[in-house]
């Protein structure tokens, strides 16, 4: 166990009154396979180990209120931090209120962190392909209700096209709503396989 626990910050210009970080596995109490900061309830570890987690990452930040962890399903619904419960299901979360903190869990799929240039709105987005392609980003940015313009955008840590490969029925879907330009964002491998250049592939 270690309660000394990693992140990373990320490099955006959003006003200092917003914090946002991304963490590791590094520090908490989850023994094998589970070893370090798992934040996941959802995936067989202890319970008892997932709590003290998420307590350790709460006190470790001063964090002003629990996150609002969600009940992830690679869809495209967003929560709003104040009017929805925790546990929720959806795949996004927004806040326009002080003192509210977003929170998505990720593996391979891409944290995305959006927030507006006052720094009055803030979302985390769970950004899996799946949720990409029904639109999980867009639906985000339209709940902020703020010009796409004025929204700042921190792309997290993700699976990279070295070492994920996705299937002809992912590349059709995302053909079947983006058209030939598209096309440049897959790259074929040896069998029948494809990796993604610029999209988050999860699972």
């Amino acid at each position: 166990m270690s309660t000394v626990l990693e992140w990373i910050e990320p490099s955006w210009p959003a006003p200092p009154q917003v914090r946002a970080l991304c963490t590791t596995r590094g520090g908490g109490v989850s023994t094998d396979p589970f070893v370090g900061l798992n934040l996941a309830d959802h995936v067989g570890d202890e319970p008892s180990l997932v709590a003290q987690n998420r307590a350790l990452l709460r006190a470790r930040l001063g964090l002003p209120a629990e996150p609002h962890w969600l009940r992830q399903v690679h869809g495209c619904r967003v929560a709003d931090a104040v009017r929805d419960p925790r546990d929720c299901q959806a795949d996004a979360v927004i806040a326009a209120r002080p003192r509210e903190v977003c929170a998505v869990l990720t593996a391979d799929c891409l944290p995305l962190l959006l927030g507006d240039e006052a720094g009055t709105r803030v979302a985390a987005v769970h950004a899996g392909w799946r949720g990409l392609a029904q639109g999980v980003i867009e639906a985000t940015i339209a709940r902020l209700a703020v010009s796409p313009r004025a929204v700042l955008c921190w792309l997290g840590p993700a699976i990279g096209p070295q070492a994920f490969e996705v299937g002809a029925e992912v590349r059709a879907r995302f053909l079947a709503q983006g058209g030939e330009d598209t096309k440049a964002a897959f790259v074929p491998t040896p069998g029948d396989k494809l990796v993604g250049e610029s999209l988050c592939l999860g699972p």
